[in-house]
């Protein structure tokens, strides 16, 4: 058996991370597949919907897989699913079949995002036990920040090789990369003697009643269904900027097209550096703390969007903004630990996920009808703002009871 310790578990969990997070870059294929089947740019763009879809539905099952038989077992599974789905992919471009497409990259390539995505993060929590935040902060941000890499690599390949040996040549890469990566990611053995100072909750003692709860516990509780609905607003809201950022960008402040695609870059790297920076603050605030902090300057903000007319203001508000999405995908899963333990967090983990697969539809969907319909952004602004401060209803309800579980768990810590 290989030898691991936890940095390069968590190393390998971003280099896992790395490859699957290149669904974002999705866009970058667009029109040279349009070009050479002429797919219309809305049945392209489906297949990446189908893919978020399957993505949040399938992590529900593979996080209990993670559970059963280990985190390298799913990071194989992963990097057979997304490599194949995207050398599938070519396939389906080279025989002119948009169902294969749909197959290909939305459902197996869905698959294997689903099971790549929690393959690492509940393991790499038992590794940091006193740095919940950070730990999965760094993992989920190699996600955020795969756009960044991907999007060059793929872009110069298909001006060398052709759209479809594109998605032969990274279907083979990611699946190599992917599998090697996973055969790294394991839990720490039970006798592990980690050199840090445990409190209750870093321990893995969950704050409903100072007990582990089981996935299937977790998820007939109050909290689970505030922390999903939470999740999916988050989402919402965000991937729903996310789609509509660019053409948002030249209709508010009249920023051309060539900025408007310069401006998504730099907002895509504060999607990923949100990730990060907010996980890792969130070992210093408190999960609760740091979501009330993140849906209080995002409802005023994304309001706020309509009244900017200035390119480079509008390009700030919008990198925030985004950067409270990134901490909604880092952030969540050591909130899962704090509330129902790590027990059986990586299926708990999975099952709030579904709030991404159904966010993924909803989300662009919503903004792109209701400026279809009255022709301007501002009613879904407006919409979003008031989604955000439903979030931060919801986390304030969470904080009440994180705080009365906190105490409980403190006093009897104290009478012990």
């Amino acid at each position: 058996m290989l030898k691991v310790n936890r940095y390069v578990v968590a190393g390998s969990g971003i280099l896992l991370h790395l490859m699957i997070g290149s669904v974002y870059a999705w866009s970058v294929y667009t029109q040279s597949i349009q070009a050479q089947t002429g797919w219309s740019e809305s049945s392209i763009t489906f297949a990446f919907s189908l893919a978020i879809f399957f993505l949040g539905m399938s992590a529900a099952f593979m996080g209990r897989l993670v559970e059963k038989f280990g985190p390298n077992v799913t990071g194989t599974i992963s990097s057979i699913c997304y490599g194949a789905g995207t050398a599938l992919t070519g396939v389906a471009i080279h025989t002119d079949q948009l169902w294969l497409l749909y197959l290909a990259y939305g459902v197996i390539g869905g698959l294997g995002l689903g099971s790549g995505y929690v393959t690492p993060v509940s393991t790499i929590i038992k590794w940091f036990p006193n740095r919940r935040g950070m730990a999965t902060g760094c993992a989920i941000m190699g996600f955020g920040f795969a756009a960044m890499l991907t999007s060059p690599v793929a872009h110069g390949l298909i001006a060398s090789v052709g759209v479809e040996r594109t998605f032969y040549i990274l279907g083979a890469v990611y699946f190599i990369v992917m599998i090697s990566a996973a055969q790294f990611i394991r839990p720490p053995k039970k006798a592990l003697n980690v050199t840090e100072t445990v409190t209750p909750v870093a321990a893995g003692v969950s704050l409903m009643n100072g007990q582990q709860l089981t996935a299937n516990q977790a998820v007939k509780t109050r909290e689970f269904r505030l922390l999903w609905l939470m999740l999916f607003i988050n989402i919402t809201c965000g991937i729903g900027l996310v789609a509509a950022a660019s053409p948002m960008a030249q209709e508010f402040t009249a920023m051309s097209v060539t900025k408007a695609a310069w401006m998504v870059g730099v907002i895509g790297i504060f999607n990923g550096l949100g990730r990060l920076a907010w996980a890792s603050i969130s070992d210093y605030l408190g999960r609760p703390n740091t979501f009330s902090v993140v849906f209080t300057f995002e409802a005023i903000l994304i309001v706020s969007l309509m009244f900017i007319h200035s390119s480079y203001l509008f390009t700030i508000v919008l990198c925030i903004i985004l950067s409270g999405y990134g901490a909604g995908f880092s952030v969540i899963p050591a909130y899962l630990s704090d509330i129902f333990g790590t027990k059986e967090l990586g299926a708990i983990h999975g099952y709030v996920l579904t709030a991404w697969g159904i966010a993924g539809l909803v989300g662009p969907v919503v903004l792109s009808v209701s400026h279809q319909l009255l022709h301007s952004y501002n009613s879904t602004l407006i919409v979003f703002g008031i989604l955000e401060i439903i979030a931060l209803t919801v986390s304030f309800l969470i904080r009440k009871r994180f705080a009365k579980t906190t105490q409980d768990v403190a006093n009897v810590s104290t009478n012990s």
